[in-house]
């Protein structure tokens, strides 16, 4: 879910009580679809002891916002900037969390 602002239109991510962009106070929320693009990724090494090596990606939404988050089921260093893929919720060290899947 997303927010939108009902006087300027614009995407809202993360959630807030105004519009970053116009400061109005009306925003709703909407189902994003998930989809995006990767639009930058570095590769966090780590030992495999500790989980082995692990990517952070920013991703730009087709609803119009960009979040932070991993692409998961790809080796780290086989993410690429260009990268389509799609959200989904998974467990991440026990918790939910929003992670991507190449398409």
């Amino acid at each position: 879910m997303l927010q939108r602002c009902g006087a300027c239109a614009a995407a809202v991510f993360p959630p807030r009580r105004l519009c970053p962009h116009c400061a109005d106070g009306s925003l709703t929320w909407f189902e994003a679809c998930g989809r995006g693009t990767v639009h930058a990724v570095t590769v966090v090494a780590r030992p495999t002891d500790k989980g082995g090596p692990y990517n952070v990606v920013l991703v730009d939404l087709d609803g119009g916002v960009r979040m932070m988050s991993r692409v998961v089921g790809v080796p780290p260093e086989q993410v690429r900037i260009g990268d389509a893929v799609q959200a989904r919720v998974e467990a991440l060290a026990g918790e939910p969390a929003v992670v991507f899947g190449v398409r």
